[in-house]
């Protein structure tokens, strides 16, 4: 687990703090600081510093968030790893590139014309001075090529598979649960903590920026078997779920939210085996909790310690039950909501922000902590303001966006969705934490939706041809009307 050092007020190290807060930076590169970002797929709020189940073991992340700043109210741009993390490395909304389906990391600057302006995160760094690295899953499959000095590498898939199927076998989905395989050893995340802290022990000349992409908890949900020991099947506690819960939204909500090929949880409850999947996603949490916790370790060891900004983050959200799926993909709460940790060099505290943010968010906080110029074309809004002050003011919204106009806007306390045929959802998170029940219909709250329709994004770029997505039939119509040109 990572532990806190002294702060050292001097030289190159309080420059580069300073300028963290926005005060001027020399142009000597070796003064800023370095940056390690830490990217968990599939990762929702399931960890013990976001309070977001109470049977998980997450100690290494629990103690970066003892040093750092943690955003209880983050979300993902789109609840789907491509797009996500198209948006992430861009800068740019789902909803100006074109990119809502998966894209290979290649195609991503081929979308649109907007897409084909972006420098990404990494390139950005790398073009003021930084040494940038890379292992695992940053972009949907990898890296962009050039996107970084140097590739670790990343394991094609999402293995390694078990021989047969434990207890899920639809095509379509890598879905399935147990104990396999018999040492970590196997898995590619262990190589990837490897590989970063090798980066971490050597000597570098100028600042880094480095990345790492852990693919659990992904499905399959599969890691050895010490970690679902760590979370004995007695012990589970269930999510919240209301079987009728879907009998208020719009069609259009189930038709975007449906994928057949993955299990729902009324499935698991008649099956037995709801408590076997939590347990396995818990048990794919810790494991790679675990992981995280060597790299942590290797940066506190390391002459870097003093001088590095931390940021770990989950791609999206993700279903365990609620809602009667176990699937991201859907503009609810919980398919949103994902882990975001910002640790500064100087920091030694804990803080705790619920003011909404995107991930999107995440490359003009970082430009500004390392002192860069800002990049102009950033969507997203700088929120170093409130990790100087957790509970400042804050005008922005956190956008979540699920194919062209179909959009989710969170602010600090509700949760409005509209979908491309003008059909609406509103939530009280102060009341209605679950999203049970919606209020959109209620003339009441008419001018919360107004507020908040306010924040929908000004354009929505037509689906881009690079583009797709095709595990419904929503979707699959949408992809082929793109391919077509249409």
């Amino acid at each position: 687990m990572m532990r806190s050092k002294a702060f050292l007020l001097g030289g190159a190290f309080a420059l580069a703090t300073a300028n963290a807060f926005g005060a001027s930076m020399p142009e000597d590169t070796n003064s800023r600081p370095n940056v390690l970002m830490l990217a968990i797929d599939d990762l929702n709020s399931w960890v013990g510093a976001m309070n977001g189940h109470p049977s998980t073991k997450t100690p290494n992340i629990d103690g970066l968030a003892l040093q750092a700043t943690t955003f209880t109210n983050a979300h993902a741009p789109a609840p789907l790893c491509g797009p996500s993390r198209a948006s992430i490395m861009t800068g740019l909304l789902p909803s100006t590139t074109g990119i809502y389906g998966h894209v290979k990391d290649n195609d991503i600057r081929s979308a649109n014309m907007t897409a084909a302006q972006s420098t990404f995160l990494s390139e950005y760094f790398k073009q003021h001075g930084y040494y940038t690295a890379a292992v695992g899953k940053i972009f949907h499959h990898g890296i962009a090529d050039g996107s970084f000095d140097v590739f670790g590498g990343r394991n094609g898939q999402f293995g390694p598979y078990a021989p047969e199927r434990f207890k899920w076998t639809k095509k379509g989905t890598n879905t399935d649960w147990g104990a396999y395989p018999e040492k970590d050893e196997m898995m590619p995340d262990y190589d990837s903590a490897k590989w970063l802290v090798e980066q971490l022990q050597r000597k570098h000349d100028k600042p880094f920026f480095i990345a790492g992409g852990f693919l659990r908890p992904h499905v399959p949900w599969t890691v050895p078997q010490k970690w679902f020991d760590m979370h004995p099947i007695d012990n589970i506690e269930l999510p919240p779920y209301l079987p009728n819960d879907l009998d208020d939204v719009p069609e259009i909500a189930k038709r975007i939210s449906t994928f057949e090929m993955m299990p729902t949880t009324d499935w698991a409850i008649e099956s037995g085996e709801w408590k076997n999947i939590v347990q396995a996603y818990l048990a794919s949490i810790s494991f790679v909790d675990h992981y995280v916790g060597q790299v942590l370790d290797a940066l506190e060891a390391s002459e870097y310690a003093d001088n590095t900004i931390v940021v770990l983050w989950g791609d999206h959200g993700y279903d365990v039950g609620e809602k009667n799926r176990f699937a991201k993909m859907a503009l609810w709460e919980t398919s949103t909501k994902t882990t975001l940790i910002i640790k500064t060099p100087e920091s030694s505290s804990k803080a705790v922000s619920n003011q909404p943010v995107s991930l999107v968010d995440m490359y003009p906080t970082l430009v500004k902590m390392a002192g860069l110029p800002e990049n102009p074309l950033n969507e997203g809004h700088d929120i170093t303001p409130l990790i100087t002050n957790p509970n400042a003011d804050w005008e922005h919204v956190a956008l979540t966006t699920f194919g062209p106009n179909n959009h989710a806007v969170k602010n600090e306390r509700f949760r409005y969705i509209r979908y491309e045929d003008g059909s609406e959802e509103l939530y009280d998170h102060s009341t209605d934490p679950n999203e049970w029940n919606n209020l959109a219909s209620n003339p009441f709250y008419s001018d919360v939706k107004d507020r908040l329709k306010a924040k929908l994004p000004k354009q929505n770029a037509k689906w881009s041809p690079v583009s797709q997505y095709k595990s419904n039939e929503y979707f699959k119509a949408l992809t082929e009307k793109a391919a077509a040109g249409e």
